[in-house]
């Protein structure tokens, strides 16, 4: 009887516990969340605004479906945001991607906080644990936006949930969460793909029974991700690896530039633990280092520590071979570039700030806990300013020329445009403008939409029929109109939008068959959403 009452305790202590973290964690997320958005702040990067466009794109285009889905960024962010970004208000205002972030983030505090609960004794440096990584604002910010990285987190904190459950227990449920879970990871980030191999020699060497059935099966489950990746990218493009060497692939987008720690070991090394200490802080960086190598001093700490320290690898390498900048403020050539790769080693510094506090005397255990968490938060305590948040800084400084004539093109073809009236247009950055706006997808024709676009753009004599085109200078839009006006001019400039350090943007309206802009009297156009509440001013 007491045993069946202490295993009733035990269970019903977990169930507790599990839900006031699962509870703690949901409201601080929606309190960053409420914050981020009231100032506007949502959809400052520009990868969030592509993220969510994408998400929009596969049900909302002129030509809708699978191949929406696109071949550079892995697809279960977009999967996940596309109910979502389909409601035209959680699209407009960005809160799509806030709603799958959010839950992102406290799926991996969750997974981190448990898996702690496995590696030290007690409570305590769970909880510790826990401050350490839902304290720090670089996450908070980006849990708050649709990006990839809190839905990587997630995956690749419930690997090592349930790669350290499996060595304790043995079991199989186990061992498909780990092999669950880390297919996740290679759907949201390639990171994912460079963590299969070491998960599963991790798997081989912990079974106690049936070792090479066991590490077989998680990685065949974990390589049924990449291996449809590779297939959707053979199937759209003919090329396994368009992924990789495509048109927008990080690869392409580089090009032949050079940039600091390219074929340099030393200066990858620098400038991802320079971009390391700017997201965790300096005294949690250096405090986890420490602890990352003491923890082969803690036997049960030695696989979470080289699993957490196996992404910093991953983009030391990218940075090395991959055409994988990363640019931060204090080393040359001082801008900002792909800082958030930074927080990839959050997880492992804070589990090397415990193990720190762990080697303590037994009597100070606790104390030594919390006063790392202490330190760990201490910057943003005392300077509570995104100024000091390195991800937020990109943000705001990378996107102000973008979100200034995303609003101005915006404002100008709200009250003008009429709905059903068509606008050629790019996708990518330019997308935002229709986001603004509110403007269904399906009235825009972009170079996604095939083939309808190849025509438009190679006969527009006969089959360009939009009456609003907005071009970014030099686009493939421009030639279009270019040609189209060959045959006698069809488009009106009607606006040009000149903002510092980004190229123009020109906005043009068909002048033949339809009554002419008036620039001057707005009452010749519909205004159809004009009352909706608009999201926070961008710009704030």
């Amino acid at each position: 009887m007491r045993s069946r009452n202490a295993i009733a305790n035990s269970e019903h202590s977990r169930i507790s516990e599990t839900a006031a973290v699962l509870l703690l964690l949901c409201l601080w997320s929606a309190g960053w969340t409420w914050f981020i958005y009231s100032h506007g702040w949502l959809a400052w990067y520009g990868d969030a605004e592509a993220h969510l466009n994408i998400a929009r794109r596969i049900l909302d285009s002129r030509t809708p479906g699978y191949d929406q889905i696109g071949t550079v960024w892995l697809p279960l962010l977009h999967v996940l945001l596309l109910p979502l970004a389909h409601n035209d208000e959680l699209w407009r205002t960005a809160l799509a991607g806030s709603i799958v972030s959010g839950a992102a983030f406290v799926l991996a505090g969750t997974f981190l906080f448990f898996a702690a609960r496995r590696v030290f004794p007690g409570r305590a440096p769970a909880m510790v644990m826990l401050v350490v990584f839902a304290g720090n604002p670089n996450l908070l910010y980006l849990q708050s936006t649709a990006m990839t990285e809190p839905l990587f987190i997630a995956a690749s904190m419930a690997v090592l949930y349930f790669t350290v459950r499996f060595r304790d227990t043995q079991s199989w449920p186990s061992l498909f969460g780990a092999s669950l879970a880390a297919t996740c990871g290679t759907l949201c980030r390639y990171d994912g793909w460079f963590l299969i191999p070491f998960s599963a020699l991790f798997i081989l060497l912990a079974a106690r029974k049936q070792r090479i059935v066991k590490a077989g099966v998680f990685s065949l489950v974990a390589c049924l991700g990449p291996a449809y990746w590779l297939a959707h990218n053979w199937w759209c493009c003919a090329s396994v690896l368009a992924f990789y060497s495509g048109p927008g692939s990080a690869k392409a987008i580089q090009g032949a530039a050079t940039y600091p720690g390219y074929g340099n070991w030393g200066k990858a090394l620098l400038f991802f633990f320079t971009a390391a200490r700017w997201c965790a802080g300096g005294p949690l960086f250096w405090l986890g280092a420490a602890g990352l190598a003491a923890s082969a001093a803690v036997p049960k700490a030695r696989w979470p520590a080289v699993y957490l320290l196996l992404p910093a690898v991953f983009y030391i390498w990218s940075i090395h071979s991959a055409g994988t900048p990363i640019f931060m403020p204090d080393l040359w050539p001082n801008s900002y570039y792909n800082t958030r790769y930074g927080l990839a080693l959050l997880p492992g510094l804070a589990l090397g700030a415990t193990v720190l506090a762990s080697l303590c005397p037994e009597r100070a255990h606790l104390a030594a806990a919390w006063a790392a968490a202490l330190l760990a938060v201490a910057p943003w305590l005392i300077r509570p300013h995104p100024e000091a948040w390195i991800t937020w800084k990109e943000s705001q400084v990378n996107s102000e020329s973008r979100r200034a004539w995303t609003r101005a093109a915006a404002d100008y073809l709200a009250p003008r445009y009429r709905r059903g009236s068509g606008i050629i247009t790019t996708f990518g950055d330019i997308t935002g403008i229709y986001r603004r706006m509110g403007l269904p997808l399906r009235e825009t024709l972009t170079w996604d939409n095939w083939p309808l676009w190849p025509a438009a753009v190679a006969r527009p004599d006969l089959f360009l029929w939009e009456e609003w085109a907005v071009v970014i200078g030099g686009d493939p839009v421009q030639t279009a109109l270019w040609r189209a006006g060959a045959h006698g001019p069809r488009y009106e400039l009607a606006k040009t939008i000149i903002v510092p350090g980004a190229p123009a943007v020109e906005i043009y309206h068909c002048c033949i068959g339809l009554t002419p802009l008036n620039h001057d009297d707005n009452s010749l156009h519909q205004v159809p959403w004009s009352q909706e509440r608009l999201p926070p001013d961008e710009d704030q």
